[in-house]
């Protein structure tokens, strides 16, 4: 444990501002810790409590002692007061009475910054963007989710093209988290709550994370009063092993609702992101029929002020447990429920059947009365999934409604981009971007204003993987081949194609390279080239997804594409932004019918980046033909096997006779006026509607409120 801070007394509020993850979406706090010492923010990975804990005393009088930089750190402070303190906030004005408690929100995985590395993918930065935006608009909610001392792997890729997965611990110190019930004289968490796993007694401590004024409670297993085993139980992200991921479950689920008690935080609404955090619901119902409620009252009170949202449309990504392990673990609930086996049961199979799996999505949907999808294609094809649970009723006729994702729009946008709009669309723009009355002045932003951003923004992209391919030629000593294969010869002056995402068959990440030569012809061409990058991680335990990034990697190397294809390795939430904000087109090619929503290319749109993607997820309902491109046609069922060379045809096609020719028909000032058109077009059409801001105010609207009016009358 490092020694406490000691801060001039004139700046002595940096460290409280640094514990508070609300900087992170604030580019004037952002500013004042890069002034405080330009190098150990960068080296740092932009962590300002690592900042402050490494920063020499010197510095710190200097600062305290600059004219210019107390007259950042009082405005930024002047702002921070402002909105944490904030009594006029928009859900307040909007809805003054509608919540007597807060909006408690479940979910496996958080992610809010890299300095807190406890996330996988787009389920944890969807839970961080809510959380962010909760706090913007005022709506009172608490996040409860896991502390992951290893969180996700760090990725390499070794020099034969496979990835290696590197665990490292978080280093507490240098994180922005609090302790709620903390170790005399240490940063350390003691036990809050204990409960039972599997007959035995097991501990709960809690880390507060602070995301404005929005709190986020991280449960943490590795705390005195249990087992080693048992202390590594949440150390890393979504193990593949069935009967610790049950384990992880109950501990989220019966101790998170646990933990709100013990500090005296009443829900009015509950809400579970997936179906890993259903078990809440059974410690609700056990706690209702301890108050003296009948199971039947307890299942209609619970239900009433229950949220839940589902985002996977494929039914083998459900979680399903044998029923061995959930009699040996949840066996003593239904015994103090008052009820037998086979009620509980029933609650968790499917169809009504007898078989001999508990599904924690049908235990979700039979435990809820507002339950929503993720997506408008995304709703189809759930309600067509869980058409058995409702038999009686029509399949459009099935309770579970849609609510699109969307991202948090001060998060994901470049600061250079944040300028152009608060210039064109009012200072104002980040209270107000869900309003789509802008895109009259959206189309009026000057062309080569906007162009001249995004190729700056380009060359930062560019000048990043640079230094990652020098850091990984001085301090793992990479060879050439490797180097190459990260960007090292990438050129901002081509047209450049992002693939960013998690790999999985289904994501079809090989989809480009069905025809090789093709693609070589494309990437090649003497006067439009085109560059491609490709980032993302295969889960740890699936192998063949693994197999898939070994291709695409060991195509990426092959001569004819060095310097026109690049593999970024470990991507993450710093990495995300340059990509996000720096290359030309956002590629997206799922098999059909397989990705809920997708917010990646959302985050692109908003940065100026033009999205070519299938008709699925958002982009069914974000495409209007003039702000993006199709990949092929809308029929729902393909073999696997046409639908690629189908697919791979269209895409070739788009290539060649519309996005490349498009990007390179250029004015004499150098700006491509048709591909700004579509730039415009795209900004104005999408970021007011696939927006958190949009997003949480349906939820508050259709979910929250309806919720909490039937807590309050049953």
């Amino acid at each position: 444990m490092s020694s406490p801070l000691k801060l001039p007394e004139r700046v002595n509020r940096l460290e409280e501002l640094a514990n508070n993850l609300w900087w992170s979406w604030h580019p004037q706090a952002r500013a004042l810790f890069r002034a405080l010492d330009y190098p150990l923010w960068h080296l740092g990975g932009h962590n300002p409590v690592k900042e402050l804990h490494e920063i020499s005393p010197d510095r710190l009088e200097a600062a305290a002692k600059d004219p210019a930089f107390l007259s950042l750190y009082d405005s930024v402070m002047a702002d921070f007061d402002a909105d944490i303190k904030a009594k006029n906030t928009w859900f307040a004005t909007k809805y003054p009475e509608a919540l007597p408690g807060p909006v408690a929100y479940f979910s496996m995985e958080f992610a809010i910054h890299n300095s807190l590395p406890l996330y996988a993918g787009g389920l944890g930065i969807l839970a961080g963007d809510v959380c962010k935006e909760a706090s913007d608009l005022g709506l009172p909610l608490v996040g409860v989710g896991f502390m992951y001392p290893q969180g996700y792997f760090h990725q390499h890729i070794s020099a034969d093209g496979w990835q290696e997965e590197i665990y490292e611990q978080l280093n507490f110190d240098e994180a922005p988290i609090t302790p709620i019930n903390p170790v005399p004289h240490s940063k350390w968490c003691r036990p809050l709550v204990k409960t039972e796993l599997g007959g035995r007694p097991f501990y709960i401590g809690v880390w507060q994370v602070r995301v404005g004024r929005t709190n986020l409670y991280l449960l943490c297993c590795d705390v005195e009063g249990n087992s080693f085993q048992d202390r590594q139980l949440c150390a890393r992200l979504y193990t593949a092993d069935q009967e610790q991921r049950i384990q992880q479950e109950i501990v989220l689920g019966v101790g998170g609702v646990r933990v709100l008690q013990t500090l005296g935080i009443n829900p009015s609404v509950w809400h579970a992101n997936e179906g890993h955090s259903a078990f809440m619901m059974l410690e609700r119902l056990r706690t209702e029929i301890e108050k003296g409620a009948s199971f039947t009252e307890a299942l209609h009170r619970v239900r009433a002020t229950t949220v839940f949202t589902t985002h996977t449309p494929t039914p083998a990504g459900h979680d399903v447990f044998p029923i061995t392990l959930v009699e040996k673990y949840l066996s003593s609930y239904w015994e103090s429920m008052g009820i037998n086996r086979e009620t509980f049961l029933e609650l968790g199979r499917q169809s009504g059947t007898y078989d001999q799996a508990f599904n924690m999505t049908v235990f979700a949907l039979r435990m809820s009365d507002h339950r929503n999808a993720v997506s408008q294609i995304h709703g189809k094809i759930t309600r067509r999934m869980w058409h058995g649970l409702w038999p009686k009723l029509k399949e459009e006729e099935v309770p579970i409604s849609h609510i699109t994702n969307g991202i948090h729009v001060p998060t994901w946008v470049a600061p250079e981009m944040s300028r152009i709009y608060e210039k064109y669309l009012g200072q104002d723009i980040f209270q107000r971007y869900d309003d789509t009355s802008l895109r009259e002045l959206v189309l009026k932003i000057p062309d080569k204003e906007l162009w001249e951003v995004h190729q700056a923004l380009k060359r930062k992209l560019i000048g990043a993987m640079i230094e990652r391919a020098r850091q990984c030629a001085t301090e793992r000593e990479c060879r050439a081949r490797q180097i190459l294969a990260m960007g090292a010869l990438l050129n901002p002056n081509v047209l450049t194609i992002g693939f960013v995402r998690r790999f999985t068959e289904y994501k079809r990440p090989a989809l480009i390279f069905h025809d090789v030569e093709r693609l070589k012809r494309i990437v090649t061409d003497r006067w439009q080239p085109v560059q491609i990058i490709f980032a993302g991680k295969s889960h740890p335990a699936d192998f063949p997804s693994k197999q898939l990034l070994h291709e695409v990697y060991t195509l990426s190397t092959q001569p004819e594409f060095q310097g026109r294809i690049a593999f970024v390795e470990d991507y993450d939430m710093h990495m995300a932004r340059y990509l996000v904000q720096g290359v030309d087109v956002w590629l997206n090619t799922p098999r059909r019918l397989q990705e809920a929503c997708g917010t990646s290319g959302m985050k692109a749109t908003v940065n100026g980046v033009l999205h070519l993607s299938v008709r699925d997820g958002w982009w069914y309902e974000g495409y209007n033909g003039m702000n993006g491109w199709v990949i092929g046609d809308d029929i729902e069922a393909y073999d696997p096997g046409k639908e690629d060379s189908s697919d791979a045809e269209a895409l070739y096609r788009l290539l060649e006779q519309e996005i490349v020719p498009l990007y390179y028909q250029r004015d004499r000032d150098g700006v491509p006026r048709g591909w700004m058109r579509m730039v415009k077009e795209a900004i104005a059409s999408i970021s007011p509607i696939f927006c958190t801001r949009r997003m949480l105010k349906e939820y508050i609207k259709r979910m929250y409120i309806p919720a909490a009016s039937r807590g309050k009358s049953s």
